[in-house]
């Protein structure tokens, strides 16, 4: 097969097409400090053999999360996975299914769906839930494009606290749509005073819970401060686990929640893919963003069910879609749902038990290291600690004797010199006594 079909004169007939005099015209809106000035540095002609070789060679040096100590979080967790999540996955009727256009032949994609959203909504404390976004950062960004429908308004206030991933996907979209964003600085200890952004321009507050710092915050005050004025209350979180131990954010009283569901039933696979999570109060239903399956029953009085909403371009004319997110993040959501029915409401509060207990005992071992101060008075399973020394070196340090730290804060904040000490690192059920040991140990030896 070829895989450069298009003669010299091929493309030169579809340049005149679309009015352009070369190709590199096409890239004319790239600034030029970001394109790429040579060819990518891959060997050429290889054979199929070879190439299976080369990819193998490359592969090794991969270094995955259970091969040695891992203390990385951030949005990413490691957690572990029934081996029976990846067997019903894997079942044809479901890797193989499509999006469920027709309900006569799609019940059980549907069904599964209706039992994601459920879960959801019970974790959240939320009325209703849709059937996917892509990951927590697109799900907090539509979080805040819907508060702006509801509001009629189009400023955005961001907690300090938010991923940094989260606040650009935010800044983002917004920069797009014209709106605004008011995003405070990075907030490490949680000092922010959130409640004096709140004013009668307000669409909405986002604020994350634990923060990306691990902090935990009350939102009770920001609702009320944000309702008086209002404004929405846009609930954000990047580990689901946490939900079977805090108090969730739709008792907070949060009017939209968005969040990451990576951590139940989805491994790491370096990188994704994940699955965004995302509800809201009854009476927003129709500015949810995505789809809604729901239960009916057909002629015979049978259960079935069926997509009752989906507000998105691919079904409705495009002025009158609430988002441009065309799929869900469907074999995920799957996941999710035998993973937590699997664990159920008991199996879920005693995993968030053995997360936070790591957790301390974690905080306990690095705060006994000279130099090192544990940044939060409380925390779930994830913390910021800042060190006597630049956080990434000594991440990097640590990571050729194969220990994965954490995550240095400057790597996600660059140009803020105030932050480079900080690490954020993560312990979940699968870190062992060892595996604290061996960090604490190195870590110390690292700061000298």
């Amino acid at each position: 097969m070829r895989y450069l079909p298009h003669t010299d004169q091929d493309r030169a007939d579809m340049l005149a097409a679309i009015g352009v005099e070369s190709i590199d015209a096409l890239f004319a809106d790239i600034p030029a400090a970001r394109r790429l000035r040579r060819p990518l540095d891959l060997p050429k002609h290889k054979s199929e053999l070879e190439v299976s070789r080369l990819m193998r060679g490359i592969a090794r040096k991969n270094h995955a999360a259970a091969d040695g100590p891992f203390f990385l979080g951030a949005g990413a967790y490691r957690h572990h996975v029934p081996a029976a999540v990846d067997h019903i996955i894997q079942r044809s009727e479901f890797l193989t299914s499509y999006t469920p256009y027709q309900p006569e032949v799609a019940q059980g994609t549907l069904q599964y769906l209706f039992e994601f959203q459920t879960q959801v909504a019970n974790l959240t404390g939320m009325e209703v839930a849709n059937a996917s976004m892509y990951d927590g950062s697109t799900a907090t960004a539509e979080a805040v494009l819907m508060a702006h429908r509801v509001t009629r308004r189009r400023k955005a206030v961001l907690s300090g606290g938010l991923h940094p991933h989260y606040r650009e996907a935010v800044e983002t979209v917004s920069r797009m749509a014209g709106d605004t964003v008011a995003a405070l600085a990075p907030d490490p200890r949680a000092t922010e005073d959130i409640l004096a952004m709140i004013d009668g321009e307000t669409s909405c507050v986002v604020v994350q819970s634990p923060s990306f710092y691990g902090q935990l915050i009350d939102l009770r005050p920001i609702a009320e401060k944000a309702h008086a004025h209002g404004a929405l209350l846009v609930a954000v979180f990047t580990e689901v686990v946490s939900l079977g131990l805090l108090e969730p954010p739709g008792m907070q009283g949060a009017d939209i929640v968005a969040g990451e569901g990576q951590g139940i039933g989805n491994a790491l696979n370096f990188g994704g893919p994940y699955v965004g999570l995302f509800a809201t109060k009854q009476k927003y239903i129709r500015q949810m963003p995505g789809r809604l399956s729901g239960m009916t029953v057909d002629t015979e009085g049978r259960r079935g069910f069926v997509l009752t909403l989906s507000t998105r371009e691919q079904h409705i004319r495009r002025e009158k879609a609430t988002s441009n997110i065309c799929t869900n993040s469907g074999l995920c959501c799957l996941a999710f749902t035998a993973h937590m029915t699997l664990l159920g409401e008991l199996g879920l509060r005693r995993l968030a038990e053995a997360n936070h207990a790591r957790a301390c005992q974690l905080a306990d071992a690095l705060a006994a290291a000279p130099g090192v101060e544990v940044l939060n008075g409380a925390f779930f399973n994830e913390f910021t600690v800042k060190l006597p020394k630049p956080a990434a070196a000594i991440v990097e340090r640590l990571a050729e004797k194969g220990i994965v730290a954490g995550l240095p804060v400057s790597r996600l904040e660059p140009g803020r010199p105030e932050l480079a000490n900080l690490l954020v690192v993560a312990a979940t059920e699968t870190a062992t006594d060892a595996d604290i040991a061996a960090l604490a140990a190195a870590l110390e030896k690292a700061i000298r």
